[in-house]
């Protein structure tokens, strides 16, 4: 159960330091990584799909009838494709890249940021020396991103919360804030995955149930009769790109668990240091474990990026559900539609109370195992490191605070913006447009140093223009909507009048 459930999250490394640059006369050609990588429970490649499919899961495809309403139905539609096409390609990208990063150190798993690394201490000269930094920059974005999926999770479960509760007692979002911070900070107590998995399973089930019963009441329920916007504005149009690349990307790295090695090599070349633990841990202890991602978990890892493989057969029917999922909310609740798809079910009816209750414990659930990759970076990659050097004797005292910290850090942060729309937009253009597509071109770019194709050049940096593009619009858009919507009857970019 741990195995599966563990290489269904995004899992950054904990160690930033970036891998020493290969000898330039050893011959990586014929190294394999893949041939070289000893797992203990591969997954075959139906297991793998099932395992992408649930990654897409979860409050991002509830918030697609609202990006549907920012974007128009048309281009909504159109866009969507696009935008799924565009993170497809970039995720083969990085897999390609992460792979040729192994190839060049003769090592069977690179980390994400430790990849990255690897890029450019093997690309131009002139960023060598940015090598550890982009490792570092590596790991804050996926930090920031993680504490930002909790916020959107606090105010995802304070909003549904309000609406079962409401009819017997109102109460403001933020009192329900309040009432749940006690128990996410219990359940982000707990210190292993191995016991989170259970929970994750519950979630799971729940999340799939969930989202079909809300099909349902789209496909059966009463539609509004207000005309539909077909095309959109410009001007909203970058909230709806933060939404759909928080939904859609899912990158996939690695990090450490209990100082985590890289597997049993056989052979470990005597100057060679473990990008991750870097020499802390000898080369002939095997008894540490990688946590792996999808691909680098499966018994046949090429068949991942195959034109018929896994992720572009997982990438085609999830984009597929979230057009359907868009098209149909949009339909339905037209410029009415909320943050989520579940604050738009009918009032009062029971089905709907229960799926609302069952999304509401389901993404209670994934909080904790989200916040978990923010501790283990900053906790084994940082400050624990930092408190042996000190020789401080209370680094359990120390991770319980680091872990009630970061509990109270994103309470503080969706109690002060309770807008969770406007939080997934955000954070989806922030983050995922660098994560997902900035640095993925510059890896590929870099690994291809000196003798890159001027036609494969040209495409990187066509994808780097459209990643920063999409940071800077979807970032500025999404806090200047933010900042309008505390405003007396403000007006947010997408046309939805707040009261004061």
């Amino acid at each position: 159960m741990e195995d599966k459930m563990e290489t269904i999250r995004l899992e950054p490394t904990s160690n930033n330091t970036a891998p020493a640059s290969p000898d330039k006369d050893d011959n990586s050609v014929d190294y394999d990584p893949h041939l070289h990588r000893q797992l203990e429970k591969p997954t075959n490649n139906l297991e793998t799909l099932v395992h992408l499919l649930k990654c897409s899961l979860g409050t991002g495809i509830l918030a697609m009838p609202q990006a549907f309403a920012r974007a128009g139905l048309v281009t909504g539609i159109v866009a969507t494709v696009l935008v799924g096409i565009l993170v497809t390609h970039c995720l083969h990208v990085l897999v390609r890249s992460q792979y040729a990063a192994c190839k060049k150190l003769k090592v069977p798993l690179l980390s994400y940021p430790a990849a990255a690394a690897t890029a450019f201490s093997n690309g131009p000269p002139a960023f060598r020396s940015f090598a550890r930094p982009c490792a570092i920059t590596v790991d804050v974005f996926l930090v920031v991103y993680q504490l930002g999926i909790c916020c959107v999770y606090i105010v995802f479960i304070a909003d549904n919360i309000k609406k079962v509760v409401d009819p017997y007692y109102e109460m403001a979002v933020e009192i329900h804030m309040l009432i749940i911070l006690l128990p996410l900070i219990a359940f982000n107590l707990i210190p292993s995955l191995k016991l989170l998995a259970p929970f994750s399973a519950v979630a799971n089930l729940m999340t799939f149930v969930g989202l079909g019963i809300v099909i349902y009441f789209l496909l059966s329920g009463e539609k509004s009769t207000e005309p539909l916007d077909l095309w959109g504005s410009a001007e909203t149009f970058p909230l709806f790109f933060g939404t759909i690349l928080f939904a859609l990307t899912a990158v996939g790295v690695t990090y450490h668990k209990d100082c985590v090695r890289l597997p049993r090599l056989t052979k470990p070349p005597r100057d060679w240091i473990c990008p991750m633990c870097m020499g802390k841990i000898p080369h002939t202890d095997n008894t540490h474990k990688p946590v792996i991602a999808l691909e680098n978990n499966m018994k046949t890892p090429k068949a991942f990026g195959r034109p018929c493989g896994v992720l572009n057969t997982g990438m085609t029917f999830i984009v597929l559900l979230y057009v359907a999922v868009g098209a149909l909310g949009y339909v339905f609740c037209v410029s009415n539609c909320s943050d989520s798809i579940t604050l738009d079910l009918p009032k009062g009816d029971p089905l709907a109370t229960t799926v609302i209750v069952m999304f509401a414990v389901a993404i209670f659930i994934s909080y904790g195992l989200h916040c978990y990759v923010p501790v283990e970076v900053l906790w084994k990659g940082y400050l624990l490191p930092w408190l042996e050097k000190s020789g401080s004797d209370k680094l359990r005292v120390w991770e319980y605070a680091l872990r009630v910290a970061l509990c109270l850090l994103t309470f503080v942060l969706a109690v002060s913006v309770p807008r969770l729309g406007l939080f997934i937009s955000l954070f989806g253009a922030l983050c995922l447009s660098a994560l997902g597509i900035c640095f993925p071109a510059i890896m590929e770019s870099f690994l291809q140093y000196p003798k890159k194709p001027m036609l494969l050049l040209l495409k990187d940096a066509l994808l780097f223009i459209i990643g920063i593009v999409g940071l800077l619009a979807g970032t500025y858009t999404a806090l200047i909507s933010i900042v309008r919507s505390f405003q007396p009857q403000a007006v947010l970019a997408d046309g939805v009048e707040l009261a004061e």
